[in-house]
């Protein structure tokens, strides 16, 4: 019998390189808020029912002025998500970072994600939190 010049595993690898390369190539970037930007007083709940499913490897850009300060947050579980409670809570972007084109963040974990700002009353008002959850694309 002939040889191909791969192996089983080669081929294997190969096949998961391509299936990879082809969800970052379906990748979406996705303004959180869309017009509305990361903003006090809009539902990030209702924006983010219309708007999902996210999938793993899209892009949320977070974009924001610094007045009044804002910033962005990925809180460690539901509980600190509903307490508004940041002790171990995640900065991923200071009041200035979302300025010009915004903060990115890529879903590249397959886990529920709980985002907030921390400034002022944002969380606790209830406003300026979010929860994502990236699914795998088929």
């Amino acid at each position: 019998m002939a040889s191909s010049g791969f192996s089983a595993q080669q081929i294997i690898l190969l096949v998961a390189v391509a299936a990879s390369l082809l969800a970052v190539i379906q990748a979406e970037t996705i303004v959180v808020g869309g017009t509305e930007n990361w903003r006090y007083g809009y539902n990030y709940t209702e924006w983010a029912a219309n708007t999902a499913p996210f999938y793993f490897q899209d892009t949320l850009v977070f974009k924001y002025e610094d007045t009044p300060a804002h910033s962005v947050y990925l809180l460690p579980n539901l509980r600190s998500y509903l307490t508004c409670n940041f002790s171990d809570a995640k900065l991923l972007a200071n009041p200035t970072q979302g300025q010009g084109d915004g903060f990115s963040f890529v879903l590249n974990q397959w886990r529920v994600l709980y985002f907030a700002s921390a400034e002022g009353n944002d969380c606790e008002d209830g406003l300026m939190k979010l929860i994502v959850v990236p699914w795998p694309r088929n």
